[in-house]
């Protein structure tokens, strides 16, 4: 695994929005308007931005797969912040679809620690490339790098069937959010499980 650059972007992008393409929790903030691909790349390329920024972004050795990891804890508000907050609202979400995003955003946050924390946002192999040790070699470089920076992991999950995978590496369910699909929180805080 390697850090992303801004020159890989474009790659980021092209695995996550495969990826999570029809993930229920995406599919809830991203309305459906016959170009919901596009908007998910909207989206990806806002997460990948924010990690930029306050976190971190990763590119599997195979070109295949990717996380982005936002550092909580560092995130701040400024203008180019805004900016990117109304560039997803205008290419993603849609202003009709705000309140929903906000109100998702708002329970997730209220589960997360009031300490630092490493914060999986997004781990995503392409869908021709998947069960083949790719996503396994990103979450083990991750956790490495997590417990190197003394950090606990949190990530949400609402892909029920990835919840085997997500054991194997120390990670349990520490609650659930009911929107209309469950969003699973996990992490490998001994404080919270």
């Amino acid at each position: 695994m390697r850090s992303a650059t801004r020159e890989d972007k474009d790659l980021v992008v092209d695995i996550l929005a495969s990826s999570f393409s029809e993930n229920a929790s995406i599919n809830y903030l991203i309305p459906d308007r016959g170009d919901r691909i596009g908007r998910i790349r909207h989206l990806m390329d806002y997460s990948f931005e924010l990690c930029l920024l306050f976190g971190k972004a990763f590119v599997s050795d195979d070109g295949k797969g990717c996380a982005l990891v936002l550092l909580p804890a560092r995130k701040q508000t400024t203008l180019r912040t805004i900016l990117l907050e109304a560039k997803l609202i205008a290419r993603a979400i849609s202003v009709g679809n705000i309140f929903k995003a906000l109100r998702r955003e708002s329970l997730v946050v209220r589960h997360h620690p009031d300490y630092p924390m490493y914060h999986l946002w997004f781990v995503g192999v392409m869908p021709s490339h998947q069960k083949q040790g790719t996503g396994t070699r990103l979450l083990t470089e991750i956790i490495d790098d997590a417990r190197r920076m003394d950090y606990p992991v949190y990530l949400e999950t609402s892909t029920l069937s990835n919840m085997p995978w997500y054991r194997k590496f120390g990670l349990s369910v520490y609650g659930q959010i009911e929107l209309n699909y469950n969003l699973l929180l996990l992490t490998n805080d001994a404080r919270r499980v």
